[in-house]
This record gives structure tokens, sequence and C-alpha cells, in this order.
């Protein structure tokens, strides 16, 4: 396990961290805990909001070109990718937007933990690199997402248009699955029908809360 420190807040509210492989339907996942009371922190969507952010943007555009924003002037996600996933120097362009914009996500996750509502059940961090950028040490437990590859595969096709090789491209550039897998505290596997899903995350987050209530 990874060693880690309370993610609890002032207010007594545990942190779960989300993870999981490409696919598996991590956002379906954290759908349903927010319908169970949780507040999600959706780092895609904190990464989304930080390249609009006018000094990101305008220092990703200083970096890598005009040719990377779209007609509209917005940066192209898929032109982001391309320059940190593929060719030479990848993962050092990759390293270099993180530091420009993990800072601004850990600030929207600040302020969303901190006007969760009362009564909230759990602080849910949903992070494809939550356990690499080092969240794990603020989570009171970590919650894996798992599919089979040919079930993740087939979502990813349908929703996203990507073939095998872009898969496993974006695979390798992560922690490999197992090691992920063997630091979570719970794993949920997301492989049939939604009803069943449903129910497995309301028993999982039932469990995960009953397990930290022990440990106080």
């Amino acid at each position: 396990m990874v060693p880690r420190m309370s993610g609890r807040l002032s207010s007594g509210v545990p942190v779960i961290g989300l993870v999981g492989a490409i696919g598996a339907g991590k956002s379906t996942v954290a759908q349903e805990l927010a319908s169970l009371g949780c507040v999600i922190s959706d780092s895609d969507a904190h990464a989304r909001a930080a390249l609009a952010d006018a000094q990101i943007h305008d220092a990703i555009v200083q970096r890598w070109g005009s040719g990377v924003r779209q007609s509209d002037g917005t940066v192209d996600r898929a032109k982001v990718a391309a320059r940190i996933f593929t060719g030479e120097g990848a993962q050092v362009e990759r390293a270099w937007l993180e530091s420009i914009v993990h800072p601004f996500i850990h600030e929207c996750r600040r302020a969303m933990f901190a006007s969760a509502p009362p009564g909230t059940r759990a602080l849910v961090i949903d992070a494809p690199l939550l356990i690499e950028a080092g969240l794990a040490s603020e989570c009171d437990s970590i919650l894996f997402i798992d599919a089979p590859r040919s079930v993740r595969l087939e979502r990813l096709q349908r929703t996203r248009g990507w073939t095998a090789e872009e898969l496993d491209r974006r695979e390798k550039s992560q922690m490999p699955l197992d090691q992920k897998r063997s630091l979570a505290d719970h794993v949920v596997v997301n492989d049939g029908p939604l009803g069943s899903l449903r129910a497995c995350v309301a028993r999982t987050l039932d469990l995960i809360l009953e397990e930290l209530v022990r440990k106080k």
C-alpha cells in the first residue's frame, strides 16, 4: 500500500482516490458516487479549465507556437496530446505541461472540497495520474476501477475513435495497471450492466466508510 497521511479535512470528511484503467469507466463510477452523496473533483474537467486559463494558454502558445490553437483561438487538446504522447521529447513536454497545469488543478480541487456541503459522505479525487502525481498520500482510501482490455478497447473505439495502438501508447505513459491495482484498497470491475455497477459502487462506498470509521 502507498504510505498515506489522512486526507480528511477539518470537517472530518474522508477522501477517496479514484484510479483505474483507461476506458474502465471511472467517470461513470464518479457519477454514481456523486449520486450517493460524494463531492467529486474531476481532474480532467479541471485540466480543461486550465487550458482555458489566460496565463496557461499563453505559456502553451509561447512554447509550442500558434499552431496548437484551434480556429477560435482556444487550445486544441488533440494537438496538445500529440505533443505530450508522441515523438521524441514527448516525456519532457508532458512534464513541462504538468508543471503548469497541476497547480491549477490543485487549487480547483482545494476550493471544491472546502465548499463541500454539510452531509457530504466523502470527497473523491478522480485523477488518471493520482498515484503518479503523489496524490495517494492525501487519500484515506484508493478505489481502482477495472475492466477487461477487450471491453475497454471497444468503449474507446466507440466513444473516442481510438485504435488498439493508441490505447497501448497511452497506457505506456502511465504506471503499469498491475502496480496501480496492487496499491488500491478496493477494486470495482465494470464489465456488466449499469445496474450491477451501481449496486457494486454503493456496497463498496459503504464498506470503505465503515473501514475508515473503524480506523479512527
